[in-house]
């Protein structure tokens, strides 16, 4: 709780678009990437806040779609489908945790994120 303080709330607003802009992957192709990369680029220099929560949503983002392209050779032996439905299930509640926790002021950690930002 004691971070809450030494960030602003313009530093957690920005820090939770950066995790929320993730869903436009659901409505627009790649969005899911270019969403947190829009936000994190715009504002990595201002705050090391955002900065690691852009890192964060947008290494998540990546691995999700990884994920899901290597999930898709499976669905014609039918094991894809439940895959790619439960990667969609945790990229949604991932996500809005991820928001949540970062418009409170706490760090939180993607599952099954692969860091290749750093």
């Amino acid at each position: 709780m004691e971070e809450n303080r030494l960030l602003t709330e313009s530093e957690r607003n920005w820090a939770m678009l950066c995790h929320i802009s993730a869903f436009a992957g659901f409505f627009f192709p790649f969005g899911g990437i270019i969403g947190p990369l829009i936000f994190w680029l715009s504002r990595r220099d201002d705050s090391a806040w955002i900065n690691i929560n852009g890192r964060a949503a947008l290494n998540f983002n990546i691995s999700m779609l990884l994920y899901i392209v290597l999930a898709i050779p499976l669905m014609i032996i039918l094991i894809g489908i439940p895959i790619v439905i439960a990667l969609g299930v945790l990229k949604i509640v991932c996500i809005t945790i991820g928001s949540i926790k970062a418009a409170r002021g706490e760090i939180f950690k993607y599952p099954l994120s692969i860091p290749f930002i750093q």
